[in-house]
């Protein structure tokens, strides 16, 4: 039986049209992580009682809004749509034959190399000239940051991060599917919502959402500055952060200096950012799915 009377798509190209549902919903997504990046910043290493540029994620955003237009809310844009380490870790599974849900150890490798080299140029988004947070690195685009990254750090550099990308993302993972589940088996057990319903869906996935930015949280913010954080040259001649050594080193230092509550800043955004995203990817992939099909039955 061909694959057009099956409705069966290759791996390739679901990996290309997951991904095109991905820039999608990154393009939607990505004010708020702009706002969040910010707030994860505000503060760094700062005993309670510093100033505080930004009071919330909704002044956040009123702020860059106003100081810096739609310009500022998606600064970082084109670095954010490249920088897809999960979608590269699940496309490198599916290329070699396993299933994307699973973590191996190589294939997360390759896919923090592969996202972690534009991630590099994630500080774009923390960049503001009305109201900075945090260390400041300007580039007039994402080539700009890579090119000054490199000649800067070489290889290396473009690699900072990796570490604590790799350590994100099983985090999130781990609780993302089963929350899920257990919510959408709650809600259709109990006769609150229909089993197969769109409503049903919504709701398990912005439960799921919310797990996975409470788990995720404290390695988000420790990537986020990892990547952000200014660097210098050590007694070796080598490259190294000037606030961190890795992830580890970040966590620890965050909560000696503001505790608990340094590793949940822009928790909210956060979250705003993981909910949208996840719907709207999981929804513009099934349209973007369909309309292929229907493209390919036609000429087939």
């Amino acid at each position: 039986m061909s694959s057009s009377s099956t409705g069966n798509i290759s791996t390739p190209v679901g990996f290309v049209l997951g991904g095109i549902a991905a820039y999608i919903a990154v393009t939607i997504s990505n004010p708020a992580d702009v706002i969040k990046t910010r707030l994860q910043l505000q503060g760094e290493l700062a005993k309670a009682g510093a100033v505080r540029v930004y009071q919330h994620a909704p002044d956040a955003f009123v702020k860059t809004w106003k100081n810096e237009g739609i310009r500022g809310l998606q600064r970082g844009l084109g670095p954010a749509i490249r920088r897809f380490y999960e979608p590269f870790r699940r496309g490198i599974n599916g290329l070699v034959g396993w299933s994307a849900e699973e973590q191996i150890p190589i294939t997360s490798v390759l896919a923090g190399a592969s996202s972690g080299a534009i991630g590099g140029s994630w500080s774009c988004n923390a960049y503001s000239p009305a109201l900075p947070v945090g260390a400041q690195h300007h580039y007039k685009s994402s080539f700009d940051a890579l090119s000054t990254i490199f000649r800067a750090e070489g290889f290396c550099g473009m690699l900072r991060g990796i570490d604590a990308a790799i350590l994100r993302t099983p985090m999130g993972s781990s609780v993302q599917l089963p929350s899920y589940n257990f919510t959408k088996n709650q809600l259709v057990k109990c006769g609150i919502l229909p089993d197969n319903s769109t409503w049903t869906s919504l709701a398990s996935s912005t439960v799921s959402g919310a797990c996975v930015c409470i788990v995720m949280q404290p390695a988000d913010m420790a990537l986020t500055r990892m990547y952000n954080q200014p660097t210098i040259r050590n007694a070796d001649g080598k490259m190294v952060g000037a606030l961190y050594k890795d992830p580890i080193d970040c966590l620890w230092k965050t909560v000696k200096t503001e505790g608990v509550r340094g590793w949940y800043k822009g928790s909210t955004a956060h979250f705003l950012r993981i909910a949208p995203h996840t719907i709207v990817t999981l929804t513009a992939n099934d349209i973007i799915i369909n309309l292929y099909k229907k493209v390919r039955n036609r000429t087939s």
